[in-house]
C-alpha cells in the first residue's frame, strides 16, 4: 500500500465516520435507551437526545479512518501475495482485522457516549472523569470484547455483502459503480447484518451500562445473553432491532457513500497534483 493510497483510506475514513455518527446520533441515542436495563422511558426517553455527542464528535473520525486503512491495507496485502481483492474472504478478513483494530479508539468512545445517552444529567466529560475514578484507565474498555464480538460477525457479513452488491452491479451497467449506488449497496448490506447481529449488540450495550463489580461487567456475552433473556425472552435479546436496523441502513448509505465519494475526489486531487 503506498502513501498515497494510505491517505487516501485516511481521509475517506475520516469523513465517512464523521458524517454517519454524527448526522445519525439522536437515532442512536433511542436504540441504546431501548436496549438498557431501565428500559427507553426510565433512560430519558426523548429527552436529552444529544447526550454524549461530544465523545462521538471527537472519535468517529479517527475510529473510521483507522478501519479504512486497515481495511484497504489487508485487500492490497492480498493482492501483493496473489489472491483476488474481489474474493470475499479477502473481505472477511480486511473487516475482521479494522474492527479489532478501530475498536481500541470506538469501546472508549462508545463508553462514554452510552453512559452519557442514558444517564440524561451528565455530560461526556463528566462520565470520563467518573469512569476513570471509580474504575480506572480500565473502565473506558468495559466491552471491549463484547464489542469486538458484536463488530466482526457484522462486518464479517456486510463488507464481503457490500463488495459483492458492487459488483453485480458493475456488471449490469458494464462500468464501476458511482458512489451513490454503492451508498445503496452500503445500505441493503448494513440492514442484513445489522438485524441478524442484534443481540449482540444489546449484550454489549448491557455489559458497557452495568454496575462496576456486577455479573454483567465482566463481559461475558454468553452469560449477558442469558440474563436478557431469563428477563424479556427473545424478544428483549432483539430490543431496539427497529432503529438499529434503521440507523445502519442509512449509516452505511451515508458511512460508504462518502467514502467512496471521498476517496474520489481525493485520487484525482493526488493524480493532478502528481502523487499518482
Amino acid at each position: 500500500m503506498t502513501d498515497t493510497d494510505f491517505r487516501v483510506a485516511l481521509l475517506a475514513g475520516a469523513a465517512a465516520g464523521s458524517s454517519v455518527d454524527v448526522s445519525l446520533f439522536p437515532l442512536d441515542t433511542v436504540k441504546t435507551r431501548l436496549q438498557s436495563h431501565a428500559g427507553f422511558w426510565k433512560s430519558g426517553g426523548f429527552r436529552g437526545i444529544y447526550s454524549g455527542l461530544l465523545s462521538v464528535t471527537i472519535g468517529a473520525a479517527p475510529t473510521a479512518a483507522v478501519f479504512f486503512c486497515t481495511y484497504e491495507t489487508t485487500k492490497n496485502f492480498a493482492s501483493s501475495v496473489g489472491l483476488s481483492k474481489s474474493l470475499p474472504i479477502v473481505h472477511m478478513a480486511g473487516a475482521s482485522f479494522g474492527e479489532m483494530t478501530c475498536c481500541l479508539i470506538r469501546v472508549p468512545v462508545e463508553v462514554i457516549k452510552q453512559r452519557a445517552q442514558v444517564f440524561t444529567n451528565t455530560s461526556s466529560y463528566s462520565v470520563l472523569r467518573n469512569t476513570l475514578q471509580s474504575e480506572g484507565f480500565r473502565g473506558l474498555y468495559r466491552g471491549y470484547l463484547s464489542t469486538v464480538i458484536r463488530e466482526v460477525p457484522f462486518s464479517f457479513m456486510q463488507f464481503p455483502m457490500w463488495e459483492y452488491f458492487k459488483i453485480l452491479w458493475s456488471r449490469e451497467q458494464g462500468k464501476p459503480v458511482d458512489p451513490w449506488q454503492s451508498s445503496i449497496c452500503g445500505a441493503v448490506a448494513g440492514s442484513i447484518a445489522s438485524g441478524i447481529t442484534t443481540p449482540l449488540d444489546v449484550a454489549k450495550t448491557r455489559i458497557m451500562l452495568a454496575e462496576k463489580n456486577s455479573a454483567l461487567a465482566s463481559g461475558s456475552i454468553p452469560h449477558a445473553i442469558k440474563i436478557i433473556f431469563l428477563e424479556k425472552g427473545v424478544k428483549g435479546l432483539f430490543s431496539g432491532i427497529i432503529p438499529r436496523v434503521i440507523w445502519i441502513s442509512i449509516g452505511g448509505a451515508i458511512f460508504l457513500g462518502v467514502y467512496e465519494k471521498v476517496k474520489l475526489i481525493c485520487n484525482k486531487h493526488f493524480t493532478e497534483e502528481g502523487y499518482l
